[in-house]
């Protein structure tokens, strides 16, 4: 049995709790993402031997952890894979400049890559918490929201697709977003 062939055409998460079954399994996602992994750390800790050391330690987190990753909407595997990697990548970089006062010859460069790999993983938690505030409101809400907020349609649009007068559609607008930003509250805070 060839695991690459069994599994190859399965999505990245049925591959992931497929591999708590069978650790084997787990070679599958290795292999989908082990050279852009390699990539990525490498851009944060430059050098290929500690970018190994981050994607091995970020793919035994995904492993150990494959059972915290929950389906979304709007939430890949591979945006939580990413996360976890860029996590690992920074806060190995921090180890090694402590450990052995890693100097690079732009740090200016550096620093920008790594605000710009945080302000990365900043927008994936943003995202994630947005995508799961707006998968538990209702689905005319939920509806509602994303056609006006992230498909940018017009209040008349929706109207006339949704067949409602203008002003009912701006009172369900708003109890969406009220209800919106409670979930979400509750989400934060809870």
């Amino acid at each position: 049995m060839n695991i690459d062939e069994d599994f190859g055409s399965l999505k990245d998460e049925e591959v992931l709790f497929a591999s708590l079954e069978k650790p084997a399994l787990f070679r599958v996602l290795m292999a989908r993402y082990e050279k852009a992994f390699l990539r990525k750390a490498k851009s944060v800790v430059y050098r290929e031997e500690d970018a190994e050391d981050v994607v091995q330690d970020a793919f035994t987190k995904i492993y150990f952890n494959a059972n915290k990753f929950k389906k979304r909407p709007g939430i890949q595997f591979k945006s939580w894979a990413y996360k976890i990697l860029v996590n690992t990548a920074i806060n190995k970089y921090h180890q090694l400049k402590k450990r052995r006062g890693v100097e690079f010859s732009d740090a200016l460069m550096y620093e920008e890559t790594l605000e710009s790999n945080e302000n990365l993983v900043a927008a994936a938690d943003a995202k994630m918490i947005v995508a799961d505030a707006i998968s538990k409101l209702p689905a005319e809400s939920q509806k509602l929201l994303t056609s006006y907020y992230i498909q940018d349609k017009s209040y008349r649009d929706i109207a006339t697709e949704e067949k409602m007068t203008t002003a009912a559609l701006k009172m369900k607008l708003f109890r969406a977003k009220r209800l919106f930003k409670k979930i979400l509250n509750d989400n934060l805070y809870n």
